[in-house]
């Protein structure tokens, strides 16, 4: 039997990520991995992200995507190219394509799961809120979700340092916009992060992934 579509929301959910390609991606993964093996952990991880959600409400679901998409697309996005430059800019041109809510996340978190999203993604998720904000646990952020998106609100926001998260977090307060929080995840970025993930979701691709290379290692 075919899983019931979702309702349809009040917001578009984008995805900004990699094209899995050894050597581009994960590559702090690099050792104890190979970056085959990495861009497996990559892709499992992006197949994890985009399956959970096409099972959420969204008005729109956009794969804002670096590279080429490949057998792990599922049907259900829109595919948008990322535009060149630094992570702030990406992120603020995916903003940019929106005409209305819209909540971004990215490849790195496959644990999420649709009762953590809900609160973002609920029908009165904007009443009295202008932004959603999920901090990652190394200090920058693996959730934004803006009433109006506007890509000066992520433009010029230093990325990849302990203090991302802080400082786009006071951005939006600074422009005077009412912000709610999302719980905290670890993101992948080590070999440690990967493990805590894959127990974080056991029943995942991910995890499945990770297993399987771990325990050839072992061999």
């Amino acid at each position: 039997m075919s899983r019931p579509a979702p309702c349809p929301g009040v917001t578009a959910l984008l995805v900004i990520a990699k094209e899995p390609v050894p050597g581009r991606v994960k590559t702090r993964l690099t050792p104890p991995f190979s970056p085959v093996e990495a861009a497996e952990l990559a892709t499992a991880a992006l197949e994890d992200t985009l399956r959970t959600v096409l099972t959420l409400p969204a008005r729109r679901r956009v794969l804002v995507l670096d590279g080429h998409p490949g057998p792990w697309t599922p049907s259900g996005f829109d595919v948008l190219p990322q535009c060149a430059g630094t992570l702030d800019e990406r992120i603020a041109a995916a903003f940019g394509t929106c005409s209305g809510p819209a909540l971004l996340i990215g490849m790195d978190t496959p644990q999420i799961t649709s009762a953590l999203l809900a609160p973002a993604l609920a029908q009165d998720a904007w009443d009295g809120c202008d932004a959603w904000f999920g901090p990652a646990e190394d200090g920058g952020f693996w959730a934004l979700g803006l009433a109006v998106p506007d890509p000066g609100l992520v433009r010029g926001v230093p990325m990849s340092r302990p203090d991302t998260g802080a400082i786009q977090r006071a951005r939006l307060t600074d422009a005077g916009l009412t912000v709610r929080d999302l719980p905290p995840l670890r993101d992948v970025d080590t070999a440690e992060d990967a493990r805590y993930v894959a127990g974080a979701a056991p029943h995942g691709a991910f995890s499945a992934t990770l297993g399987r290379l771990e325990r050839a290692v072992a061999r």
